[in-house]
């Protein structure tokens, strides 16, 4: 018989489904927001934003969830105050104490503020983005790195401003931490671009051929059919930025763009966007309202986009399952391009201005650049009239190449004008974290690219749900990486499946 939960504990879980159901409105606004909305909604939108944001950080805030939760917990020790609570629940109460207490911290009327600003922000991005205007969303930038620095003050750090903006998105790493990774990744990454760099370029045009949008739908609706999606549960809809947000385990929408010359581009961030989604959907519907139901991390989250796009994306045995389709698609194209050589240029690897067009080798190379960025200007080091010269000088040390627009260097990603400072290495954590799944999973399934060049990608995604999905929060990302690898966090594995990968693909 299973005993019975604590009255306190069943208060706190209504609540908290209350929040994220507030919080799933919240994220159905935002996609309305990227894909639908008319420009003349911007500012209606906005409020709306806004309003809801405060809302939701007042029912965290509130006097009736802290009401509950002391009942349950010391605010002050984190130690739980009711005995034979199960392990579950002890990670539910351990998840709502951490939220309830940084939360707190926030003034409602500061959420409010930088909802609307960020709301604002992200519109002027888009027009200097597409004007190549820097100058434009300067201010702009320059006061959500004001408010940001403001934050970092008001959640208070230990050793570095950066700590506090982190912790949103990887709550299992410090500055520090992330820069000893980043430090070893980035020399052994420089030294491995430098090697392909001097070895026998490979032609890859014939991917830049011109492909129109009816015919990159139909490759879209080819690719969906062989991805393990549970199809009731998702859709696919177009947008400038492809991303993927999800209302509930029930409820998840992801997004791709069409470019005229790159339809590898679509593929691949399908691919992306799909493997969040999966991580979504995969979450324990049971637990509903709880830390149970909700990603571990960023970088966990990221794992699953890069592990769906690169490590299986990029393979040769989804390619020899996947190719024919996409050969029939597209005969003007392809139909003279055998498989190896398809196979060899999609994993061509240049340096280029663009993070989501990157190479898998360069690709944590455009993160480190972005962190290290991040760190000057929320310290003070680096001033935002500065960026674009700090952004073209960090190019030109790690790729050897310099933006030529401002477009195409440091106004190219959408984070900044939401506010996301903290979020950037995410993307690369998620990638080592990936190669380490990926370690893990070979050793399960030695037969693995037979399966996958059969076209039998499932079991894939409920390997995913096991190690993964149905945890939420149980555990972060490095106990992830100990638990199923037996490892902490770290490069190796990542550095060891690009080299060996590249090594053979280059012939050096």
């Amino acid at each position: 018989m299973t005993k019975k939960e604590p009255v306190a504990f069943t208060e706190l879980k209504n609540f908290s489904a209350k929040i994220q159901t507030l919080q799933s409105i919240l994220h159905l606004l935002q996609w309305d927001q990227e894909t639908y909305m008319p420009e003349g909604a911007i500012q209606s939108r906005t409020d709306q934003i806004s309003l809801l944001s405060s809302m939701i950080h007042d029912h965290k805030t509130s006097n009736q969830f802290k009401h509950e939760l002391e009942k349950m917990v010391s605010l002050s020790t984190w130690k739980p105050k009711v005995k034979g609570l199960s392990k579950e629940s002890l990670a539910i109460l351990k998840n709502w104490t951490r939220q309830y207490v940084k939360e707190k911290k926030l003034p409602t009327s500061f959420v409010k503020s930088f909802s609307e600003l960020t709301c604002e922000s992200s519109q002027i991005w888009a027009t200097a983005r597409k004007e190549n205007n820097f100058k434009l969303f300067a201010p702009f930038l320059q006061k959500i790195i004001t408010m940001s620095r403001q934050k970092t003050e008001i959640l208070g750090f230990e050793d570095h401003p950066y700590d506090a903006l982190l912790e949103s998105y990887e709550p299992a790493m410090t500055t520090h931490r992330v820069e000893t990774i980043f430090s070893g990744l980035k020399n052994k990454l420089i030294k491995l671009l430098r090697k392909i760099q001097n070895a026998k370029p490979i032609d890859n045009q014939f991917l830049y051929a011109k492909v129109d949008e009816a015919t990159q739908i139909n490759i879209c609706k080819a690719l969906l059919k062989k991805l393990p999606l549970e199809k009731g549960y998702t859709r696919l809809d177009i947008s400038t930025h492809p991303f993927s947000i999800a209302m509930h385990p029930h409820d998840s929408r992801i997004t791709t763009r069409i470019l005229p010359h790159s339809f590898m581009s679509n593929i691949f961030s399908i691919l992306h966007e799909a493997g969040h989604s999966m991580y979504e959907l995969g979450l324990p519907v049971k637990h509903w309202g709880t830390p149970l139901c909700q990603p571990s991390s960023l970088t966990v989250h990221e794992s699953q986009s890069r592990f769906w796009e690169t490590i299986i994306g990029r393979s040769l045995p989804f390619w020899q399952n996947f190719y024919p389709t996409i050969q029939s698609t597209l005969p003007k194209q392809l139909k003279k391009i055998p498989l190896s050589l398809f196979y060899r240029s999609i994993n061509t690897v240049t340096p280029s201005f663009i993070r989501v067009e990157a190479d898998e080798v360069s690709y944590c190379l455009h993160i480190i650049l972005r962190f290290e960025i991040e760190k000057e200007l929320i310290k003070g080091t680096l001033q935002v009239a500065d960026l674009p010269y700090a952004w073209n000088a960090k190019m030109k040390e790690l790729f050897g190449i310099t933006p030529p627009t401002d477009t195409q260097g440091c106004l190219q990603d959408i984070h900044w004008s939401l506010g996301d400072f903290g979020y950037f290495p995410t993307y690369a954590l998620g990638n080592l974290l990936a190669a380490q799944l990926y370690t893990a999973l070979k050793k399960q399934y030695p037969t693995w690219e037979e399966r996958v060049a059969e076209g039998d990608l499932d079991f894939i995604r409920l390997w995913m749900r096991a190690n993964i999905y149905q945890w939420g929060k149980m555990y972060d990302s490095n106990q992830f990486a100990k638990r199923i690898t037996g490892q902490p966090l770290n490069e190796d594995a990542y550095f060891s499946y690009l080299k060996e990968k590249y090594n053979a693909i280059y012939s050096i």
